[in-house]
């Protein structure tokens, strides 16, 4: 296993709130803007120290709206019939802010993605979120 993933994976020990259900899809993004972030940022730290507006850069490549909407697209396949409901209804919820820097497709689609590693973080399935985790910053790798 790479030192970058370990080091990503701290951030998602056992740590469960409320049944993932219970909860709207806009506050799983919220949840799971913050795990994805937590876990690009460890992941890019681990892989050397470097001045914080390179690390903010490189943290930049992965977590902005585009970046995150393209990385759905290539997940998508890879989800169950269950995760594809979540993605849906973040990608539908209707958010009270509107986006700055992205059109407002990749805008909801982000949100769905977000709210799928909410999910995810909240029920429990660490297996599966570093499993998709992981497959996302493998096709940021090669793009």
């Amino acid at each position: 296993m790479e030192k970058s993933r370990l080091k990503g994976r701290e951030i998602l020990k056992d740590y469960c709130f409320e049944p993932a259900n219970m909860y709207s899809p806009l506050v799983l993004a919220y949840i799971g803007d913050a795990v994805y972030e937590a876990y690009v940022r460890c992941s890019i730290v681990s892989t050397g120290n470097m001045p914080v507006h390179k690390l903010h850069k490189a943290a930049t490549g992965f977590v902005k709206a585009k970046a995150q909407s393209d990385l759905m697209e290539k997940i998508l396949p890879l989800l169950t019939e269950k995760e594809t409901a979540v993605f849906k209804r973040g990608r539908n919820a209707k958010s009270a802010t509107s986006p700055k820097n992205a059109d407002i497709v990749d805008y909801r689609r982000a949100t769905g993605f977000e709210a799928l590693v909410g999910y995810l973080y909240i029920a429990g399935k660490k297996d599966r979120l570093i499993e998709l985790l992981d497959s996302c910053i493998d096709f940021n790798k090669h793009e």
